[in-house]
């Protein structure tokens, strides 16, 4: 389940029982409690910051459509709206952002807190307001004070359920007034969850430091199988500073600083995962399930004679969603109000993030370049090592406030490279890499290697979302982009998360571009921790704009991005050796080019894809499952594999079994990597598996248990068919997927608080769904903890460039984020079902919809 995992202390227990226990006495008297919170949806209320009137439509969904007269009134109408809607989400994920959960939540968090202040999150955000452009500091401005208009009209629970839980977890907590820089802290939460391969470079190092050879652990990483599965842009060079693709024969000849391989092995590092999972995942966890899905299509191949727009972003299960839908209208579009955009956007962040406006529209999936590195640094008293000098540590303190305990001050200490984040790790704490490091900066063995520094070693974090950007720039001008050309202008300024962008015109345009804040880096690939001493080692800068991969209508009339690869090895710089495997992007590739070639898409079409559940890296499995030996219940589960087609529908009792198969295969193959670097249970453990089963002499099929790759995969099958047997009962045929493959949005701060009752109140309704990790219809589970949805399609998008009143959506819950209240959860199940409603966009169509309509006067 994503989002923070906060267990409250003992002494909180019982005063949270009370409240939970009057919270469903209130619900059975009425709701008052509940509903005290709800927001007015009708009528007129004043809005004091307003310039001029605004108006509020909502439909029978209770999704916002917001009109004013500026931009500046439509973004204070936003912010209001927002929340009405989810200020609990806001208030955490600022909280969150900040590091101050121990005002919330005591003790427990100060850990979470300190690793958050190292980082210095909210500082960078601080930093970045001053760099924005005017309209953009006004729009952000604008918004607050529309938070704050709603905040001035209520107070405690009235703001929601949470706030009269928060009243007996910190009594003395007062909520402040929303600002600009709670808005532009949350990129910083997108882009840690977004960040790239810094989980898999940790990995690798444990992996090393646990025992395992190079050459082992490059095995379960293998690079980018480019010629099975395609990237977004086939291949390209860098010319005249500008980007070229498709170039043909002698590509990557270009210019460009060429990104080489390490000459040496970097220093492994032997436990550093702990230290990140301090941080709370805010739109999901770091799993082979976070990713997206996208891609356009040209009117050459529409019904309608224009380009049709999918996008399906896979980030964490939360109640409620992590996307708020709206439309922000201006009553007349001109240069100074040129806002008229349908979409997805965050609670707490003005505009919108995904969707379209009369013009252009858009959708995101995560590029997942390497972005961030860790330095091992050799520390001797206040200074780091660099090329033999000292270097002086930069300090700074902080003071984590605590509910229900005393305040913490800490020492904040930086290198050349970043904050050292082994200062911040608390139980296991990330300074005990230092003590036995398993190989030296040249590669050798530890006992080889130099003898430690008498202060250890410590670990600094470079990470390009530490320096100030200018997304926030990006959203505003993507929102009043009108061809591709001003989209890409604003494409420029979006520095982190670093997206796929695709894009589709009414004019018939469409196109791709990758934008970021990428480094150069001197020696080293990213996949390795560095040796912060050897300055060769240090970023060079970052990659120009110009040079990053583009592709304007290609002939084959479509582009998918789903997290491959995004452009051909031939591209002469370095943006991750950590991609995807691409097996989602190689189907979804392959459902279009069938579609294409019957002619006459629509958005049902568009849909149908998002929602296909095939497995396709059980393909390469399946064959050997069925020549392995089988007895029992284990051979009545492998003739369901005879018959299977490889699609994991909910009712599927072959995808039961195979996944029960699948879990039970890498724990029996994998067991000596242990439980703190299990093998992925996505694409990469699809690409891996594949390979080693054509080697049946390798040394992975030697275990503990089973020798040799037929007696392992017949024991994963006889394992799975006693799991089922035992929870699903005897029958194979009666096995389903769904009743294995259950979602149940979590709330993110008071969802797994351990109190059943409370639980109950807050996280969503359980529903089953078909699909699985990696699958097109992406609903990730944990291999480490069952078969359960973590990951989902967190929202399913389809623009029709010819009529945008004929695209579809759909949320993974609803726009409301109170307990109880008829939208928070409406959605859910129409999403499990695979169905989406009218997204609708002309005001006449919104005006039909609508059911209630609000009001907003000065």
């Amino acid at each position: 389940m994503a989002g923070t995992r906060t267990r409250f202390k003992r002494w909180a227990v019982g005063a949270l029982c009370v409240v939970t226990g009057l919270a469903l006495l209130a619900a059975a008297a009425g709701f008052w409690s509940v509903r005290r919170a709800f927001p007015q949806t009708q009528g007129e209320l004043a809005l004091p910051a307003l310039e001029g009137e605004a108006t509020v439509y909502r439909d029978g969904r209770g999704v916002p459509h917001v009109y004013a007269a500026t931009a500046e009134d439509l973004f204070r109408a936003q912010g209001f709206v927002h929340a009405q809607d989810r200020f609990w989400q806001m208030h955490f994920n600022r909280m969150t952002t900040a590091g101050r959960l121990a005002e919330l939540f005591g003790p427990d968090q100060v850990g979470t807190d300190v690793y958050l202040r190292t980082m210095g999150w909210r500082r960078v955000a601080e930093r970045e307001y001053d760099l924005l452009e005017p309209d953009t500091r006004a729009y952000l401005d604008a918004y607050a004070e529309g938070v704050n208009a709603y905040l001035d009209q209520r107070g405690g629970g009235e703001l929601g359920l949470e706030f009269t839980v928060l009243g007996v977890l910190s009594p003395d907590h007062e909520v402040e007034p929303w600002t600009a820089v709670d808005s532009l802290a949350w990129l910083k939460a997108m882009a840690w969850d977004l960040r790239g391969n810094m989980a898999e470079e940790i990995e690798r190092a444990g992996l090393v430091a646990d025992g395992l050879t190079r050459e082992q652990v490059e095995e379960l990483y293998p690079a980018y199988p480019e010629e099975e599965h395609a990237p977004i842009v086939s291949g390209g060079r860098v010319r005249d500073g500008a980007f070229e693709p498709d170039p043909g024969p002698g590509a990557g000849d270009g210019g460009g600083d060429t990104a080489l391989p390490p000459a040496d092995a970097a220093p492994a590092l032997a436990e550093v995962g702990a230290g990140l999972a301090a941080v709370p995942p805010l739109v999901g966890p770091h799993s082979s399930g976070l990713g997206s899905n996208s891609w356009v299509v040209s009117g050459e191949h529409t019904a309608s004679g224009l380009p049709l727009l999918a996008n399906d972003p896979h980030l964490g299960a939360q109640m409620p969603s992590v996307w708020h839908q709206t439309g922000l209208h201006c009553t007349e579009v001109t240069d100074a109000c040129p806002f008229d955009v349908t979409g997805f956007g965050f609670a707490g962040l003005p505009g919108v993030v995904i969707g379209h406006n009369a013009d252009i529209a858009w959708g995101f999936t995560n590029l997942g370049p390497d972005v961030a590195d860790l330095y091992l640094e050799r520390i001797e008293g206040d200074a780091a090592v660099v090329d033999g000098e000292h270097e002086p540590l930069r300090t700074r303190e902080e003071t984590v406030r605590v509910a229900g305990g005393a305040d913490v001050t800490f020492t904040v200490r930086s290198t050349r490279h970043g904050p050292l984040l082994s200062d911040a790790a608390s139980a296991l704490d990330l300074r005990d890499i230092g003590e036995a490091p398993p190989v030296d900066a040249e590669g050798r063995p530890a006992e080889q290697a130099a003898a430690a520094p008498e202060g250890g070693y410590g670990v600094a974090l470079s990470w390009t979302a530490l320096e100030p950007g200018t997304t926030a720039d990006a959203i505003f001008a993507m929102n009043a982009a009108e061809d591709f050309a001003s989209f890409r202008e604003a494409a420029r300024s979006f520095a982190v998360p670093a997206q796929n962008l695709v894009y589709a015109d009414t004019e018939g345009t469409i196109g791709y571009q990758a934008p970021g804040t990428i480094p150069v880096r001197g020696a080293g690939d990213g996949r390795w921790p560095a040796p912060g001493w050897d300055s060769d080692y240090d970023w060079r800068g970052y990659l120009d704009f110009d040079e990053l991969p583009t592709v304007t209508d290609p002939e084959s009339g479509f582009i998918v991005t789903a997290n491959q690869a995004a452009v051909g090895s031939d591209y002469p710089h370095l943006l991750t050796a950590d991609w995807d495997y691409g097996y989602r992007s190689e189907r979804i590739r392959t459902l279009l080019a069938d579609a294409v070639g019957r002619g006459g898409l629509t958005t049902a079409d568009m849909g149908e894809i998002q929602l296909d559940n095939e497995n396709s890296g059980a393909r390469a499995i399946v064959p050997y499952l069925l020549d392995a030996p089988a007895e029992g219940t284990a051979a009545e589960g492998r003739r369901l594999l005879a018959e299977w087609d490889f699609q994991q529908d909910a009712d599927s009792a072959a995808a039961a079994f195979y996944n029960a198969v699948w879990h039970h295969l890498l724990d029996l193959t994998f067991d000596e990597l242990g439980s703190g670097y299990p093998m992925d249970g996505g694409s990469r453990g699809w690409l891996v598996v594949s390979r080693l089963l054509e080697d049946p002499g390798s040394p992975w099929w030697r275990g503990t248990v089973a020798d040799g790759r037929d007696a392992v995969l017949a024991e994963a099958m006889e394992r799975a068919a006693e799991e089922l047997a035992q929870t699903l009962g005897e029958d194979p045929r009666s096995w389903r997927w769904g009743d294995l493959h259950t979602l149940t949005a979590g709330h993110p701060s008071l969802g797994s608080s351990g109190i059943a009752p409370l639980e109950w109140v807050f996280n969503g309704s359980t529903v089953e769904s078909g699909g699985g990790t990696s699958v097109v219809n992406a609903t990730g589970w944990d291999l480490a903890e069952g078969y359960a949805v973590t990951t989902v399609p967190s929202m399913r998008m389809t623009v029709d460039l010819a009529d945008f009143d004929r695209s579809r959506w759909i949320d993974l819950t609803g726009p409301s984020g109170h307990a109880f209240h008829p939208h928070r959860e409406d959605q859910t199940p129409l999403w499990a079902a695979g169905e989406t409603i009218p997204m609708r966009f002309t005001r006449p169509a919104v005006e039909e919809a609508a059911v209630d309509v609000l009001t907003l006067r000065p």
